[in-house]
């Protein structure tokens, strides 16, 4: 068993948290050399049975625009072979409703939809203006929904947009406020060239909550570009955001934003929750272990502090 950090608890932090597991898909997404499905497989379900759940299993994008997720009608198939109905928990990304159609054909309960909350960005990852995604959404969305599906919205730039720079709170409130309106159940904020810092962070949060969002419709996904993604986690924690997005490892990237690096890993993350005495309920030791042998099979030493510094 790897040493653990001491336990001192803080009265003003959430008692529990989710760890949404996203290194599977936002992780392996910006891989140039391509990964055998076998792997992947393999990979989510060490993280699995780490305890880690939800696991986000791939996306059903164009092979044209993420070739490293070109095979995820097999990679999911592949799954349920080996998983059973468990496999069809897993929640994927799906970029409009061709995407949905594949989703659907393979029985799966829970997507994923991905906007921006600037204009740029939006045109360079979707090919649509900041409007004009909206109505992209909406009829996916309401297929998803009227299938049974629960649907999250990824919030893409939220902190700091390469082309635009900083984005203005009210900007990101208003995108993000859309996306639930549309009928998101879970609204991912993402710091996705890790600029954020913690004052912005808690400004944020505030600022959807002064609108109406309460903190349990939220979750956290930050990048470590500026070795900032813990502290902001504990800002948040500290604003009572009980869902964090991570990545095993800290692999990931954006294909369509040089700038944004690594995410947060999901074993610092662990770390941290341990010293806090935050209940999660994954085994640090076996995604440790998850993420020396990811390491292998891509040829090089996992990004993560924590597994670089265990034994």
């Amino acid at each position: 068993m790897s040493a653990l950090p001491a336990v001192v608890p803080q009265s003003d932090l959430p008692r529990k948290v989710t760890i949404y597991e996203v290194g599977a898909r936002d992780g392996l997404q910006n891989e140039k050399t391509a990964i055998d499905t076998g792997v992947k497989a393999d990979l989510i379900t060490r993280l699995l049975d780490a305890g880690l759940s939800p696991v986000e299993a791939t996306s059903f994008v164009h092979p044209k625009w993420v070739p490293q997720l070109a095979d995820a009608k097999e990679l999911m198939t592949e799954l349920v072979d080996r998983l059973g109905d468990r496999a069809r928990e897993l929640p994927v990304l799906v970029p409009n409703e061709k995407g949905l159609d594949r989703a659907l054909e393979l029985e799966l309960r829970h997507i994923a939809i991905f906007g921006s909350a600037t204009e740029t960005f939006a045109n360079k990852n979707l090919n649509q203006t900041f409007d004009g995604q909206w109505a992209m959404f909406e009829p996916t969305m309401n297929r998803a929904r009227e299938a049974g599906m629960t649907v999250r919205g990824y919030l893409s730039m939220c902190f700091g947009d390469p082309w635009e720079g900083q984005v203005e709170i009210a900007k990101v409130v208003e995108a993000g406020k859309r996306l639930l309106d549309l009928g998101a159940d879970e609204l991912s904020l993402g710091d996705t060239i890790g600029v954020a810092t913690a004052g912005h962070v808690k400004a944020l949060v505030q600022a959807f909550g002064d609108a109406g969002v309460t903190t349990d419709r939220l979750a956290l996904h930050f990048h470590d570009t500026y070795g900032q993604a813990l502290a902001n986690t504990l800002a948040g924690l500290q604003c009572g955001v009980t869902t964090y997005d991570a990545s095993a490892g800290g692999l990931g990237g954006c294909p369509y934003a040089k700038s944004a690096t690594g995410n947060l890993a999901t074993e610092d993350l662990l770390w941290m929750l341990e010293g806090l005495g935050i209940e999660h309920g994954v085994d640090l030791d076996k995604v440790v272990d998850t993420s020396r042998w990811l390491a292998d099979h891509l040829g090089r030493p996992s990004p993560s502090a924590v597994v670089r510094a265990l034994p």
